[in-house]
């Protein structure tokens, strides 16, 4: 199809498409790279929280197998002990990754639903109001 036999639709899309190519390669140049930067920086903080969460895996479940096998032969129980063991360490782990994804986001020390006025009522003493003085 030569370029005279074009709809003027696709005319109208391949004009703006080139725009939008423009207004794409302006941005990239004003902003010095800091894009291209920022997504190596979140691909960087993804590849580490994958491998936090298979070291959370593996370590729970070498730890029970190492207490396991420790507690076999201290106690002549081969191998029930580090069976036990074995499901207690990957049940650990799961829940370390568990507690890893649902705190992403959270600052240090914060307990979602719990505020000063509740944790005040919890513990009986004065609320934030009452400490102001107000």
């Amino acid at each position: 199809m030569a370029q005279q036999d074009r709809p003027p639709s696709l005319d109208r899309l391949d004009a703006r498409l080139r725009a939008a190519q423009k207004r794409r390669d302006g941005n990239r140049a004003g902003r010095g790279g800091r894009r291209d930067a920022q997504d190596r920086t979140d691909r960087g903080k993804g590849i580490g929280l994958a491998l936090r969460i298979g070291t959370e895996l593996v370590a729970g479940v070498a730890v029970g197998v190492a207490i396991g096998l420790g507690l076999d032969w201290w106690l002549g129980t081969k191998p029930w002990l580090m069976i036990v063991f074995f499901f207690l360490g990957a049940g650990a782990g799961i829940v370390n990754v568990y507690r890893t994804m649902s705190g992403l986001g959270h600052a240090v020390g914060y307990a979602e639903g719990h505020s000063d006025r509740d944790r005040a009522k919890d513990d009986g003493g004065p609320g934030p109001d009452e400490r102001k003085g107000g």
